[in-house]
């Protein structure tokens, strides 16, 4: 027997535990669960995960950045001049290339320092507050999280999910200026 099994039996054993004991993580259906999930990813220096402990909104904007972005660069290179369409290009770049809305979700918390604020902010759970579809997760360290009730049932971090809304609202209206602008530069091109 390994000498930190046997230090772990004889602690068990001095504390009168006759089994094992299962600690379970409480899942997406609680705020905490999802506070927790959040945690261990960033713990693990694993950003990617952390789009799925986002609310519905939240996950939905970065989904919709990323499509309003593809189509921009799509109809920038089909029918932009030169320099405009390469200047273009390169500032949709990361999100019209982004495989889904979580890499977009990576780009942004990392480029904004969403991820550095929640790193340098996590601790342990010291209480939750339910007001119906609201929570607020308040850790140790006094730091007050938000979060959101979908639908569904699941929780989800609510508290950059304006950031994120305002950012597909400006990529749809630069959509809508793309396409404008190449309706023209198709009409005048030979």
């Amino acid at each position: 027997m390994h000498r930190r099994t046997a230090i772990a039996l004889g602690i068990a054993a001095a504390c009168g535990l006759t089994g094992f004991t299962v600690i379970r993580h409480p899942g997406d259906t609680t705020p905490e669960g999802v506070y927790l999930r959040l945690a261990s990813a960033l713990g693990r220096g694993d950003v990617r995960p952390t789009f799925t402990a986002l609310d519905d909104q939240a996950q939905r904007a970065c989904h919709a950045i990323r499509d309003h972005r593809q189509r921009a660069s799509d109809r920038v290179q089909a029918s932009y001049p030169e320099p405009e369409r390469s200047k273009l290009l390169a500032q949709y770049r990361a999100h019209a290339e982004a495989p889904d809305g979580a890499d977009v979700w990576v780009d942004m918390s990392t480029r904004l320092g969403w991820i550095a604020r929640l790193r340098r902010d996590l601790s342990g759970v010291a209480r939750v507050e339910v007001d119906g579809d609201s929570a607020v997760v308040e850790t140790a360290r006094g730091t007050r999280y938000l979060f959101r009730r979908s639908d569904g049932g699941l929780w989800g971090l609510s508290m950059f999910a304006a950031e994120l809304l305002a950012e597909a609202e400006r990529a749809a209206r630069d959509w809508d200026v793309v396409e404008r602008a190449a309706l023209d530069y198709d009409r005048v091109r030979p």
